[in-house]
This record gives C-alpha cells, sequence and structure tokens, in this order.
C-alpha cells in the first residue's frame, strides 16, 4: 500500500493502536503471536502501519514474513534491541519481539531506508533525504530513525540529512539505534519484507496528532576535567597527551579491561552540554564508547569531537537515573495537560534495564512511569544502543539515556 492509500473509516474512527509481545522461540509463531495480539488489542481488521522490535536470536526474515502474513502486509519500520518494552513487560532475552498495529484516519505513515555507508555517513543522510522528502507534507509531525548501532556517527548523517531535506521547519527525530545481544556481531533494520544491516530505516509521521517527550540520563563524573588532545571525527585517540585506552585504565576494574562490552555498560564519557541545549538537557552530554583499538589506543563514539574539548568519565548512577524517569514523566504530563496520548514510543538504553536493576525492580519502575502517564495505553519500545530525541529544538543522539514520546 503505497504512502497515503488509506480505506474508508467511519468519520468517528480516529486512531485506534494496539501492541502485541510474543517470547516464542520459533520464529513464525512469535511473528503471528504478536502480531495477531496487536491487532485484536487495538480492534483492528488490517492495520495502516506496523512497528516491529526483536531480539537477535529469531532468524529475522521468518520473524518478519510472519508478521507481515498475519498483518496482510502492512508496511512496517523497526529494527532489532537487546531487549523489548510493552506496557507492564521489559524482555531481554534473546526470543523476543513486540508488535505496534495503527488504523487511523488521523495519521499517515510513510517509510524509507538506506543501506551501507562505505560513501560515508553524510552520503548516508543525503541518500535518505532524497527517499523522504517527497513523503513530506504540509502537516508532518516527526520521522522515526532506525540505524545500525555498531557503525553510526550521527553528527555527519543528521547535518547532512537536515541539510538535502530543505523542509521550511527543522524535522523532529526519533527513535534509537539497532541492538544485539552484545555477542552477536551485527544489529538488524527492518524495512517492509526487507531484513537490512549497516542501514538506515525510517518512518514519516503525518496528519493531526501532536507530540510530548523528555529525555534524561543518570549519569555522574568520576574523575576531573580531561582534555582530547588528538582526534579524527567520531574517533578519540588520546586524552591529556596519552592514547585514550591509557587514559581510561585508572577508571577500569582491573581484569575487565579485555572485557570491552563490561567496561563500556557502566563507564561512559561526558561532555559539556552546549549552551543552547543546558536548560532542558543538564550538565553534560553522555557518549557511550563504542569501539576501541587496542593497538592504536582509540576509543570511538557516536558523534563527533573536536581538538581542545573538555571531557569527564562518567558512570550511570541508579538513583538519579530513577529520578530521570520522575521528571521525564512529569514534564510529558505537563505537555499533554488533560489530553491522552493515542501511543507511546520509549527508547532506552541498553545499559539501563538489567545491567543496573533487579528483574522485579526493573518492572516495578516501568510500571510506575507507565501508570503515570496512564494505564492501558498502547506503549512500545526496546533497549537500544543510542538514542534519538530532540533537545530545544535540536535533533540529538544520547547514550545512556531514556527518551520517551507520546503521540497525542
Amino acid at each position: 500500500m503505497a504512502a497515503g492509500e488509506y480505506q474508508e473509516r467511519g468519520a468517528d474512527m480516529g486512531t485506534s493502536a494496539g501492541v502485541g509481545l510474543s517470547l516464542h522461540k520459533n520464529p513464525a509463531d512469535a511473528g503471528k503471536e504478536a502480531a495477531l495480539q496487536a491487532m485484536e488489542r487495538g480492534g483492528i481488521a488490517k492495520p495502516d502501519f506496523v512497528f516491529v522490535f526483536a531480539t537477535v536470536g529469531y532468524d529475522q526474515e521468518l520473524l518478519l514474513r510472519s508478521i507481515r502474513d498475519a498483518t496482510a502486509g502492512a508496511p512496517l519500520s523497526g529494527c532489532s534491541g537487546e531487549g523489548i518494552i510493552t506496557a507492564g513487560a521489559a524482555a531481554e532475552t534473546n526470543f523476543g519481539v513486540c508488535v505496534l498495529a495503527i488504523a487511523s484516519d488521523e495519521l499517515r505513515f510513510a517509510n524509507a531506508c538506506v543501506q551501507g555507508f562505505d560513501a560515508g555517513y553524510a552520503r548516508a543522510g543525503e541518500e535518505l533525504a532524497e527517499e523522504v522528502r517527497p513523503l513530506l507534507h504540509p502537516d508532518t509531525v516527526a520521522c522515526f530513525l532506525f540505524a545500525d548501532g555498531l557503525l553510526f556517527d550521527f553528527d555527519p548523517f543528521r547535518d547532512a540529512f537536515e541539510r538535502t531535506l530543505g523542509h521550511d521547519r527543522k524535522l523532529p527525530l526519533f527513535g534509537g539505534l539497532a541492538a544485539n545481544n552484545l555477542s552477536t556481531r551485527k544489529t538488524y533494520q527492518y524495512h517492509n519484507d526487507r531484513v537490512i544491516s549497516e542501514g538506515i530505516c525510517c518512518v514519516v509521521m503525518s496528519g493531526n496528532a501532536r507530540l510530548a517527550w523528555g529525555v534524561n540520563h543518570g549519569c555522574v563524573p568520576v574523575g576531573t576535567r580531561r582534555t582530547i588532545t588528538r582526534c579524527q571525527g567520531n574517533i578519540i585517540y588520546e586524552i591529556d597527551g596519552i592514547p585514550a585506552l591509557e587514559a581510561l585504565k585508572e577508571y577500569i576494574e582491573n581484569g575487565s579491561a579485555s572485557d570491552w562490552n563490561r567496561v563500556t555498560l557502566n563507564l561512559c564519557l561526558g561532555f559539556k552540554t552546549p549552551e543552547h541545549l543546558r536548560q532542558e538537557y543538564g550538565e553534560y552530554i553522555i557518549r557511550y564508547m563504542m569501539d576501541k583499538n587496542d593497538a592504536e589506543g582509540w576509543v570511538s563514539i557516536q558523534s563527533d569531537v573536536t581538538q581542545g574539548s573538555a571531557l569527564w568519565i562518567m558512570r550511570r548512577d541508579k538513583e538519579l537515573m530513577r529520578e530521570g524517569l520522575q521528571a521525564i514523566s512529569e514534564h510529558i504530563r505537563e505537555q499533554l495537560g488533560t489530553s491522552r496520548p493515542k501511543l507511546v514510543m520509549q527508547f532506552e538504553c541498553m545499559g539501563r534495564g538489567r545491567v543496573v536493576y533487579r528483574e522485579q525492580e526493573k518492572i516495578e519502575l516501568l510500571k510506575s512511569l507507565q501508570d503515570d502517564l496512564g494505564a492501558g495505553l498502547p506503549w512500545i519500545g526496546f533497549y537500544s544502543y543510542a538514542e534519538i530525541g530532540p533537545v530545544s529544538g535540536y535533533n540529538c543522539i544520547h547514550n545512556f539515556t531514556s527518551v520517551l514520546l507520546a503521540v497525542y
């Protein structure tokens, strides 16, 4: 079904949305169960659009095929995550899939994708913008992005995307970077029937909708100010005149330096927040160290850096994370007023789940957040390798962060 081609609806239909979850290990059974459950909960016979988030234990092609079959081939977008999030559930397992089915006569969705970063992230931004431009309308309200989380540099992508789009107003970007189970060497992005890696999938949402969102991390500095003395793009070669990895050694527990995944689940870099973002975001911008090179001593992050920049070594703080979620909830409720969301999407750093919280504690925290915004809302999300959401009108990438979006 092409963008804009929707079945005729009753005048009072509005937007129907439902979320389904399955933990079956068989991909065909899991996809079918989650899709049918989503449609039943939303009272939907045939969706106009489907969002899908799943973990990497499945045969991804079979999983997607079963969802497409169950939803009569509805357009589809999404990606893999370290875990999935729905109302009352946060499953960090190799076998989990959640589906958001939407039918609406007031919202319209159109999707696009690009694959491959060999020509650079700026070129990928240009290519995606060229695909997205024809999908934009005067009532377009947002764009969702799902990109490969193992290799992505957001800043050059965003700058080229926004420049090439040439839209008369900045298009808010939301989403997250696809994740895996920390051992698989691929993440996956979903576009209709296609499962790709090293790509970017996106969804343009237009129509009668408003957005309320919040962004918050929960990290504190564990050392004094440091300085980047050599870098290129998103690679940090030296901190205070020594190799970046050498500078990090004093913050790494003995015996864990070889386990980079374990190190970076709790240790990150903080940069002074630019003045134009500080009021809404706080003192530090957080950056995840997604890769390293032992021979050359460098680390890489998911945005560009400049020589001479100050940085701080940071770690997660459990209580600050809890307080941050409460702040997000309060901020969104203020924006909503008396309105009830049509649906809620949550893009959560994969290090904010079982890495920090016991299972029951994690579920109780999620339920409290969901009850604050309204019990029974269609709610979907995933644990990601980075989160995307605007701050003070600027599209930003975030790490160690929760991005929560209510569409109303």
